[in-house]
Order: structure tokens, then sequence, then C-alpha cells
């Protein structure tokens, strides 16, 4: 192997790292949130009084009673000096997809100058962050700085370890001195609860008495690349940008399906391995690990947790994945697609809603035709999918995800719902005006006596789809891989909430006019479908076909890019959804949209810095070098008798000539800011920006071909995904 000084030293510390022995595991019972205060270690510690107030809240959404906040603070703190925490930290999730965290220290000091640990209910109850040092949209100014941390209690605090010490860790809402909310939790909370009441108002006119508080679910499969470190710190766009912005694609990329559940690497097994022992410590219910579709590239699935938890669950997982793999020599990527001509990464987000006393509202059964409290709840999705699809499309928008949607391992851009053959047929019979039964799924017999016969699902997958039926959830395909999944869930409930009070509304009307409740139901589906089944379709996501049916026959929108699908969060009808049901007032939502613009417009001046810089100081001197070297050689030659053409001299030359004037076009549009609005600067970076930088890669990757491997100054895709 050659390649210049950095990239040699680089394969030689991966070739002679001492492999991280695996650890062996602890027995599950022991590890299983160990590191959580859970509700029977509230019970152990708390007053029985106390004890039954705190979980009314959790379980049943009962109103929090602050008095007992003393209590419960004092058992947490002494529960979290057992597992050897010296600090305690109000946890939030700021409009950045990280998480923000300050340390205070149980320490205080007495008039004596002796010291004890303390941690009263006030300090759980509240926190005081600074409210204008985080993305605030205008909410906040620098002068204007109070913002406060609010104890959420249906979240449980845990004990985060790391080599330097334990800090007890609460989850928290971050909302500004003014009441609006300056985090990612207190609309998910609103949107939950929205949600919640809509979906009581249906289950009633149903004819339920007895209804437990209605939540969602959520179980997002994570995705993620796994490079080693040596390779990433000698590449600078990997390290600010999280993806490459050069690279010429290995001779062997993922053509052959041989790295998708394959063998885990030995050296990646152990990390998972290691990781998994902090998530089940965490109560993060990591169930499935394998090996994705291309290389490097690996995933991991947690079962269904209550969305509100499983929100915070998604950060902690990505901040374990990122900090595990540091310890093992690796850097986790979750940029969308940080290697071009191979998959990239999402989160499929699985999002069910169900409660204690009628289960998963979403499950059909074995006849779904008859199961009538499914059909309105699934209704209720199409008619959200339908009505504010390019809210969804907003709420993943991000200049990362452009990058992957649309592409052969993710969904395209257009909104659509799949049912399956099974729901399909139902749906069609409602559209029809009676129903009469569910096509039968059949059984899966083999031929071989010694394989068994199993029953075959309902439906089949299609893995173009953006939003698909799978089973007794839908499955948002789309969320990329590095977002907070909150976003989404907001979109998700908040749609429900307002697509249930549509058929609690039509419901009421209907049986008002005489109908009895099975006709009333009928009929309600009936014009749901009507006016809303264009957004189901179960082919071919990809085809040419399918995007131009659906812009122009079913009127669905085709929002491409970041800069197409943001200005949506401005639209008249997106912030009456949200605000008359009470999940964003109008000033938060703009916010939001101030927030995302900008960080759109940041993250492609970034790359777009770093695309200059790169071309300007790595690739250029190394070509000018390869290029004077081979002009010398050839006049050697030729001074000994030896004709060589010099056409590849020339070919290079003017193909790095034209990389240089393209950087140089690429400077000056970076240097403009004379831009009226934040959607005109978006679709510059869309449409000028963009292009200009995958022109200048066009000319770099060419010439990566071209020039002698050992001057080349960045390490390759071939090192970077098959050297391990």
């Amino acid at each position: 192997m050659t390649g210049n000084s950095a990239r040699v030293q680089a394969v030689q510390n991966i070739t002679n790292r001492i492999p991280m022995p695996a650890k062996t595991p602890e027995s599950l019972s022991n590890l299983w949130a160990s590191d959580v205060f859970t509700l029977s270690k509230m019970k152990e510690s708390l007053p029985k009084d106390v004890f039954k107030s705190v979980k009314k809240t959790i379980e049943a959404g009962a109103e929090l009673d602050v008095s007992i906040a003393d209590v419960v603070a004092l058992a947490m703190k002494d529960w979290a000096l057992s597992k050897g925490a010296l600090y305690y930290a109000h946890v939030f999730y700021p409009l950045t997809n990280a998480t923000a965290e300050k340390h205070d220290s149980f320490i205080s000091v007495q008039s004596d100058g002796s010291v004890i640990s303390e941690f009263s209910g006030k300090v759980l109850v509240q926190g005081e962050p600074d409210g204008s040092s985080f993305p605030n949209g205008g909410i906040r100014s620098t002068f204007e700085a109070r913002g406060y941390t609010a104890w959420d209690v249906t979240s449980p605090a845990y004990i985060m370890t790391t080599d330097n010490g334990a800090t007890l860790c609460i989850p928290t809402v971050f909302v500004s001195w003014t009441g609006e909310a300056l985090d990612k939790k207190t609309p998910l909370l609103r949107a939950n609860a929205a949600m919640n009441k809509a979906a009581q108002r249906v289950l009633s006119l149903l004819g339920h008495t007895d209804i437990a508080p209605v939540n969602s679910s959520c179980g997002a499969e994570q995705e993620y690349f796994l490079v080693d470190a040596n390779f990433v710190n000698n590449r600078p766009d990997l390290l600010l940008a999280g993806r490459t912005l050069f690279g010429a694609s290995a001779a062997k990329g993922q053509q052959f399906d041989d790295h998708y559940f394959g063998a885990i690497p030995e050296r990646i097994q152990v990390y998972m391995q290691d990781a998994e022992e902090q998530l089940y410590r965490l109560g993060i219910p990591a169930k499935t690990r394998h090996n994705e579709v291309a290389p490097g590239q690996f995933e991991i699935a947690p079962f269904f947790e209550a969305a509100n938890v499983a929100t915070d669950h998604q950060q902690l997982l990505m901040t374990v994945l990122k900090n595990t793999a540091k310890k093992h020599g690796l850097v986790c990527l979750l940029h969308e697609k940080p290697f071009k001509g191979i998959n990239g990464s999402g989160k499929h987000v699985n999002w069910s809603v169900g409660n204690a006393s009628q289960g998963n509202l979403l499950d059909p059964g074995t006849t779904p035709h008859s199961n009538t409290q499914f059909l309105l709840f699934c209704g209720a999705v199409i008619r959200g999918v339908h009505k504010y699809g390019p809210l969804l499309r907003a709420v993943i928008a991000t200049a990362s995800n452009d990058h992957r949607l649309g592409a052969n391992e993710a969904p395209p851009a257009i909104m659509s719902v799949y049912l399956g053959s099974q729901l399909d047929n139902v749906f069609e019979q409602i559209s029809n005006g009676k129903i009469t039964g569910s096509l039968n799924a059949g059984v899966m017999n083999l031929g071989i006596n010694t394989l068994p016969v199993f029953n075959k699902d309902s439906g089949d997958r299609n893995r173009t789809s953006p939003f698909a039926f799978t089973g007794n959830r839908f499955e948002f395909r789309a969320v990329g891989s590095g977002q907070s999944v909150a976003g989404p869930l907001v979109a998700m409930n908040t749609m429900l909430a307002d697509s249930l009070n549509w058929v609690a509304d039509t419901l009421e009307s209907n049986i008002s006019q005489g109908a009895d409740l099975d006709t009333a139901i009928l009929k309600t589906l009936k014009e749901l479908i009507d006016q809303h089944g264009a957004v189901v379709f179960g082919g071919n996501g990809y085809s040419a076909e399918w995007h131009k049916m659906a812009v122009e026959e079913r009127g669905l929108a085709n929002l491409k890019t970041t800069a197409d699908a943001l200005p949506v969060l401005k639209e008249a009808y997106i912030e009456e959804l949200f605000d008359k049901l009470g999940v964003l007032s109008p000033v938060e939502l703009a916010s939001r949209f101030e927030i995302y613009s900008e960080q759109y417009i940041l993250a492609i001046d970034v790359e777009a810095k770093l695309v200059v810089s790169m071309a300007k100081t790595g690739i250029y001197p190394a070509v000018v070098k390869y290029l004077s070297e081979l002009s010398a050689t050839i006049s050697s030659l030729k001074s000994n008798g030896i004709e060589l053409d010099n056409e590849r001299l020339v070919k290079i030359a003017a193909m790095l000539t034209s990389m240089m004037e393209t950087v140089d076009k690429l400077s000056a549009a970076i240097s403009q800011h004379d831009f009226s609005t934040p959607e005109e600067h978006m679709h510059f970076c869309a449409k000028s920006i963009r292009p200009l930088m995958d022109d200048v890669r066009h000319y770099a990757d060419a010439l990566e071909g071209e020039i002698a491997d050992e001057l080349w100054p960045y390490p390759t895709y071939q090192e970077m995904l098959f050297i391990k």
C-alpha cells in the first residue's frame, strides 16, 4: 500500500492496533436499567403516598404535585450518591438536534466551612440556563437571556457514567422567560396531549367508557457508519461536516450485496457489545444489530417505547454510539450521506398509538374489515398524511438529508401512504359504499416436510414508500440518521389529533342526522377515503411514472430540497393546525422556520468553505507536484531517446485548471450575502452553491484517478470503507 505519509501512518496504526478485548457480558437482569431511577426504585425509596402521586402523574397524566418535590429530590440524590454521582444536570433538547446539559455539584458549603450533599425539590423542579445562547429564532435576545428548564417526571432520571465520573441526569423541558418552547420536548408533550384528547373523543363515540390515556409509541431504527479515527483525523470534511466532500468511488462498493446482514466484523462486534451494555444500563431496549447495505454501515434497533421516553432514549443512543466509538479508535458518522455512490443512513421511525384499556389502536386484527376502531384510526392517519404531507417533508428537511431522499435506499420526497394489498382492498370497498370482507393472506408452504408451514403477513413491504403500514404501526422511513425523532413525532401526533377531531366531528354530525353508529362510521370512512385516498400508493415510489402521476393527477407536493420544504412552516394552514391544538404558537412556529433555515444555510456554507480549502491547500498542490514530476520524467526520457506522448500531461493540467476556475466561482458565490429573505438565501444555496460544489468534486474525483496514489493527500474510499 502506497500513499502520502499521513495515509501510510494511518494504515500502519490500524494494522498494528491492539484489539480491545471483548468483556464478558453481565447478566441482563443485573444490567437492565441499573442506572435509571425507575418506578420500582422510587417505590423502594419514597413514602407510599408520594410514590402513588408520582406514579399517577407518570402513568395517567395527572397533574404533578410539586409539594412532593423535596421528598423525591432527597430520594433521587441518595440513589445517585450510592451510584457514585457527585454532580447533577438538567438535560434538555434545544433546537439543534443535540443534547444540552449543565452540571452542578451536590456540594453545599456550611457556615462552619464544612460541606454537605444537598439537592432540594426546588432545584429538581426548575433550573435556569441561558435562554439566548441557543437557537431561538428571535424569541430571546442577548440582553434578554433568561430561560428555564423544568422537570419532566414522565421521563426517568438516570446516571450517565464516563471514565471521569458519574452524573445524575434529569430530563427537562426548556422554555423562555416569556413562556415559549425553546426545545423539542415541550411541543412533543403538547402534541401527545392533543392526540390523547382527540383519540378519547373517538373512542367515547364508539361506546367505550373505560378509556385509559392514549399515548403514541416509537421505535426508531438507527443506521450509522463506523470509520477508523486515523482516517477521519486526516479528512477535514469528515471532521467538520460529517461527510466526504471529495472521494472517487472504490472499485468495490455494495454491488455484491455481501455486506448486508453479513457476519459482523470482530472489532465492530466488540464495539457493539460495549455500546449495548451501556444502553441496557440506561434502560434503552436495544433489540437488533446487523450490518447494513453499504460497507462500513451498521444498524441498531430498539423495542417500542412511549414516544417521549423513546425520544430521550434516541438522543442518548446517539451519544452512546459516538462516545463509545472513540474508545474503540473509531468515529461514528450519523450524517445521512457520508460517502457518495453507496447507501446513506436513515432513522426509520416506527410509530403507533394505543392505551392500556383498548390496546394498540393501529392493530387491524385478523379481520380488519370488521374492526371499525382500527379503520377509523388508520383512516385518520391517511387523512393526516394527505392533508399535511408537506409538513412531514418539512420536519425531515436538512442539508444532509437532501442528499439521501430519493436515492435507492431512501423514499422519495413525495409523501404517500403504503397500506398493503389487504387494506387497499378494504378501503376500496369502503369507497364503493359496502364492506364485504378481508383478503386472506394465506399460508407459506415451502414444499419440504422438514420446514414449517406458517401464516403469511397480510401485505408485502414497500421500501420505496416514505410512510408505510407494517402490520400494527406506520413506519416513517424518510427521517434522517442524525435527526432527533421529536420533530417527526410532533408532526405525526398533531396531524393525527386534527384528523381524529375531524372523525369525531363527522361521526357526531352523521349521528345527529339520524344515522346509527355503524352507518355513521361507514359514511365517515367513505367521505374520508374519497377526499384523501389520493395519498395511498402501493407501487414503485422511485418511478418517473409515479412522480408524474403524484404531482399532476393526485396533487401531491414534490418538495425536493430543504429550500423547497421549510417554507411550508410559514403556511397559514400549518400555523392554524399547531395553534388550534396548542402544540406550537405562531411565534414558536416562526422561530423554528428561522432556526432551521439558518442551520441549512450554515451547513452549506461550512461545506462550501471546506471544498475551497481542501481543493486549494490539498488537491491543487498534490496535482501540481505530480505534473511537475511527470513533466520532468517525460523530458528526461526524451533526452535519452524515448518519446512519450504528453497527452496525459495536458489532460490532467486542463482538468486542474477547470477545477480551480470552478473553485474561484464557488468562492465568489460564498461571499454573496445580499439576500432579502431566508427563502431567497436557501434557494441560492440549493441552486447555485451546491451545483458549484458538485462541479469542483467532479474534477477532483477525476484527478484522484489520474495522479500517483502516493501523492493523493486524503484517505481514499477504499481505505476508509474497507480497512478496519
